[in-house]
């Protein structure tokens, strides 16, 4: 089983409505503002999944800023999961400064049946992961629903690029060191987070911390996979290509070329999701994969405002 833990999808009419969206949220103009930059609805990552044969997607709304928009989407990803049970785990995007209307989101995407929030985009929404106060209520949530969180992490030197953001390792550190009980994936290698599980108060506290591969390849050599192996453990690897960014192909390809051993490609590539997750193999998807844009017409999306 291969799993894809890091995806990002939109409604299609986000996608036909690209301009007047970017002019609603500063986060989304700066990640999309160029026409250039890839955009996918749940049908194109669906035939992606077909294409580079990838059994099983992890995927979540865009961190937007204004908690209505941020709800239509969860709607848009739910649908997607009933439509293709197995196959699609949507996480949901929340917006932690909307308090109780971000704690009633967060209760009714656990309904609804997604295991997890995030990713959480504290530089996109206006807030640091370092505000336990303000998150403080919303993990706890997350805890008592049984929820886990995935959120954005970057590091603290090296090359510049949109959307890298200021979640560091010191952020990330505060954040996993306030909850220690809530299981954490931090996206994007947790922006070296796990070089410092060489210190042993470190990987202590990040007892419940997984690091997602997203975007690596953009970002550190192939060898970062065994790297980590080696620190913090093959079993807290889970692989993600940060798609529509990454194809799947080119990260699974890159994983496969980077030097983990047969038993750690496993784990890595499936194993360890499969384990996360609790899942159990994925049945045949009997849905068609329609185009990009196509509308379902026996369960539309609701209407973006």
């Amino acid at each position: 089983m291969i799993v894809d833990f890091h995806t990002h999808v939109f409604p299609p009419e986000v996608i036909a409505r690209r301009e007047e969206f970017i002019s609603r949220d500063a986060w989304l103009e700066e990640l999309y503002g160029n026409p250039k930059a890839k955009m996918a609805t749940v049908d194109d990552l669906l035939a992606s999944m077909e294409r580079d044969g990838v059994d099983v997607s992890v995927t979540f709304p865009f961190g937007w800023r204004d908690p209505g928009l941020a709800e239509e989407c969860n709607s848009y990803v739910i649908q997607a999961m009933r439509d293709h049970p197995g196959r699609i785990i949507g996480l949901a995007s929340v917006q932690p400064l909307a308090g109780a209307r971000a704690l009633a989101e967060l209760e009714r995407c656990a309904q609804a049946g997604m295991p997890g929030f995030g990713e959480l985009m504290p530089h996109g929404q206006g807030y640091r992961l370092s505000d336990t106060a303000l998150l403080a209520p919303l993990v706890e949530a997350a805890q008592q629903l049984g929820l886990f969180a995935l959120t954005h992490a970057s590091e603290p030197v090296g090359h510049l690029y949109q959307g890298k953001g200021d979640v560091t390792p010191p952020e990330l550190q505060a954040f996993i060191q306030a909850f220690p009980a809530l299981r954490v994936v931090a996206a994007h290698w947790g922006g070296g987070f796990p070089f410092y599980e060489l210190m042993p108060e470190v990987q202590a506290a990040a007892a419940n911390v997984w690091y997602d591969s997203a975007a690596s390849l953009y970002l550190y050599r192939s060898a970062i996979f065994p790297t980590v192996a080696r620190i913090a453990g093959p079993e807290k690897i889970l692989f993600g290509s940060d798609y529509p960014l990454i194809s799947q192909r080119r990260m699974l390809d890159y994983a496969r070329d980077s030097g983990l051993d047969e038993r750690e490609l496993a784990l890595a590539l499936g194993g360890n999701a499969a384990r996360f997750l609790g899942m159990e193999a994925p049945t045949p998807d009997p849905s068609p994969v329609r185009g990009r844009g196509e509308a379902d017409e026996t369960s539309p999306p609701a209407p973006l405002p």
